[in-house]
């Protein structure tokens, strides 16, 4: 499959974070922009003459890569970010690229061990979780067309991963894990709670406890375990809509990517035709203060062949009277 131009907008090159580290930031940001206004070849010979001249500079290495992929030279793309791999193991987001490389030749085994690199490099790496995810469901589609005898070529079947291009996206942010969501038709959702913010009202001393003040605390804690199972249901039952409208216009997006990317990525999983099916349980809430809550519990995520058990905390902001998710966390 070729990586389609709405996944090549909505993934364009982060110039000012990718280059801040950079020993030759503005030479290549300028190469960046170059790139970005369509004069690619030239802009690619100038990123060969920059690595020639500064072999160890990882981000021109990066971007190197990127621009041979959006070029269609998949193979060389390929070699470009298994070079970074063997150099850099230690950063996420090559293996992250050559699994949507690999992908797109149809090599779901070699996508799917990059990925897994990518989560060992990287345990809450968002990107690297929802590929893995549709990584699965591929092969599981893939399986079951062969043993059907049909056409694993049909294009409504193929995934579109994420291939993306900004290097070192996970540092200096909080880990944001994403369970990968190839979401459903008919899907099931049991949601259970178990809500330790709910505190005994403290024992009256000398005159000025006010109960209502308990009971106001009691009442907010229940409403953002509400918000938690609406929140949980509407991912379930595909209410798209209704999943984006629980995030608050502050929502801090996985691994800093635009809020309109965001949006356009969990819409296309959400809307996939893949069944699944979702367990909440132990649901704790702590009120930081009268606008801000964390929501701690555990979720059990079952799709396909894809089984994951996360501790997840969502942390909420009382906005126009609805409890919203301004941050959302993960442990896998």
């Amino acid at each position: 499959m070729v990586i389609s131009r709405a996944l090549s907008i909505r993934l364009l090159l982060l110039a000012t974070l990718i280059l801040s580290c950079s020993v030759n930031a503005d030479d290549l940001k300028d190469i960046a922009q170059q790139a970005s206004q369509g004069q690619q070849s030239a802009a690619l010979d100038r990123i060969n003459n920059h690595i020639t001249a500064n072999p160890n500079d990882v981000q021109a290495l990066f971007m190197r890569g990127v621009m041979l992929a959006e070029q269609g030279k998949k193979d060389d793309a390929i070699k470009a970010f298994s070079d970074i791999t063997q150099r850099f193991p230690a950063l996420p987001e090559p293996y992250n690229n050559l699994a949507v490389l690999y992908a797109d030749q149809g090599q779901f085994d070699k996508a799917k061990q990059a990925l897994e690199s990518a989560i060992k490099t990287h345990p809450s790496y968002a990107t690297a979780h929802e590929n893995l995810g549709d990584i699965y469901a591929k092969m599981a589609s893939e399986a079951y067309g062969k043993a059907l005898q049909l056409d694993t070529s049909n294009a409504r079947a193929q995934n579109k991963l994420l291939l993306i291009k900004d290097l070192f996206s996970v540092s200096g942010k909080s880990g944001l894990a994403v369970a990968a969501k190839p979401a459903n038709n008919n899907t099931t959702l049991s949601a259970t709670h178990e809500s330790n913010a709910t505190t005994k009202a403290p024992e009256p001393t000398k005159g000025n406890n006010k109960p209502e003040t308990s009971e106001s605390a009691s009442n907010d804690s229940q409403s953002v375990v509400n918000a938690v199972n609406k929140w949980a249901a509407a991912w379930s039952n595909k209410n798209v809509d209704a999943y984006l409208e629980a995030y608050a216009e502050s929502f801090k997006t996985p691994d800093g990517v635009s809020r309109k990317a965001w949006e356009e990525t969990r819409r296309e999983r959400i809307n996939k035709n893949v069944k699944i099916e979702i367990t909440i349980s132990k649901i704790n809430v702590h009120m930081d203060d009268n606008v801000h809550a964390k929501a701690s519990f555990k979720q059990n995520y079952h799709s396909g062949s894809l089984a994951q058990k996360t501790s997840k905390t969502l942390m909420f902001v009382l906005s126009n009277g609805k409890w919203l998710i301004e941050q959302e966390k993960a442990d896998h």
